[in-house]
């Protein structure tokens, strides 16, 4: 399976080199909901090298009080396609909005609910941690995901 995905604007494509869709994650946080405009961020974390991208990107670097990051954005549209943090070193957290193929994403995990919105009801069973879990705890999350 070819998994594929791109912005708003189409003017960014990008081909990620897997052969099944990567597992997801929603990050209820403050900072998500405000970048994303949502309750939560859809994220998808991927190996550094698994994302090959065709188009011209902007950049931009956040270094708050939570670990410091860098997103990647379409030039044009400015739809955001990923970003890199200290806190997952190697890695990149893809927006799973953007996969072409994003009605297939299940979320396997929740971060920051003691942020979620009240109204949103998680999953029942899905893991999920007030804020963000250990390094351990996160990896074996993705690892029992379901096939």
């Amino acid at each position: 399976m070819k998994i594929t995905g791109g912005c708003h604007c189409g003017a960014v494509s990008y081909v990620v080199a897997t052969d099944n869709l990567p597992p997801s994650y929603a990050c209820h946080c403050l900072d998500c909901q405000t970048t994303s405009g949502s309750a939560f961020g859809l994220h998808a974390l991927l190996p550094e090298d698994a994302l090959q991208i065709t188009g011209e990107l902007s950049d931009y670097r956040y270094e708050g009080a939570h670990p410091a990051s860098h997103h990647r954005l379409c030039a044009h549209c400015h739809t955001r396609i990923y970003n890199t943090t200290s806190a997952a070193p190697g890695m990149l957290v893809l927006r799973a909005g953007t996969l072409h193929n994003s009605a297939a994403i299940k979320p396997i995990a929740h971060i920051w609910v003691k942020r979620r919105q009240p109204w949103l009801q998680l999953a029942e069973g899905t893991p999920s941690w007030p804020e963000s879990p250990t390094p351990e705890a996160f990896a074996q999350a993705l690892q029992a995901r379901p096939v």
